[in-house]
């Protein structure tokens, strides 16, 4: 009596794992001003954006959308309806000249903030603001008030564009850790003491060196 020996078929090559969210986020093609950065915040126990100077990040998820501000303004649009959000952050309010377009600069800054909301089906009449930054953080730079005036432009802006100012925390003499979660349009916001604002000063005359012309509605700290 003859025995056959079954053939066994090899195993399937394991599945790959699909991508998580934060490689999906680091490898999608990014547009002009759009943050990069990507990482996980252990604090928050989330994915998270950091959002540099120059930046702006749209979203609908509830992933952590983060900057630290100093004299700079970052302004945060929710939509209440489409509930997606984002932030920017800008250096000075308005640009150069000469066709000089940079995120750096309020007036192109909000543009591109608004835009992306747009894309993504949101609409002016829906959307809110929350804006932070525009501390006196620049002891060298005072004398042209950046903070107020970065302060003055953002707030003349969202009310041309009739878009409502739910909350602020601006001026002042603290440097900022601002937090937002764009899926719910929840934003919140750390004084940081004055020890921190040294790097981030000089940060900031770096990038505004760079920049400068040749001429619901509540906040919680945490």
């Amino acid at each position: 009596m003859s025995v056959l020996s079954s053939m066994t078929a090899p195993a399937p090559a394991a599945a790959r794992a699909a991508p998580s969210r934060l490689e999906r986020l680091k490898a999608a093609a990014r547009k002009p001003g759009e943050a990069s950065f990507f990482f996980w915040d252990s604090h928050f126990r989330n994915d998270a954006c950091k959002v540099l100077p120059g930046e702006f990040f749209v979203h609908d998820e509830d992933i952590l959308i983060t900057t630290t501000l100093g004299s700079c303004i970052a302004a945060c649009l929710w939509d209440r309806e489409k509930r997606v959000g984002g932030m920017n952050h800008f250096l000075l309010p308005d640009g150069g000249g000469n066709g000089d377009v940079s995120g750096r600069y309020g007036s192109y800054a909000m543009e591109l903030l608004i835009g992306e909301m747009v894309k993504r089906g949101a609409t002016r009449s829906t959307m809110e603001a929350k804006v932070f930054g525009g501390g006196a953080v620049l002891g060298g730079m005072n004398s042209i008030n950046v903070g107020e005036r970065n302060t003055a432009f953002v707030m003349d802006y969202l009310r041309t564009e009739r878009i409502t100012v739910v909350s602020k925390d601006v001026m002042d003499i603290y440097p900022r850790k601002v937090c937002f979660l764009p899926a719910s349009g929840k934003a919140l916001v750390k004084r940081l003491a004055s020890a921190n604002a040294d790097a981030l000063a000089a940060q900031e005359r770096a990038a505004a060196a760079r920049a400068a012309p040749r001429a619901g509605g509540s906040i919680d700290l945490f």
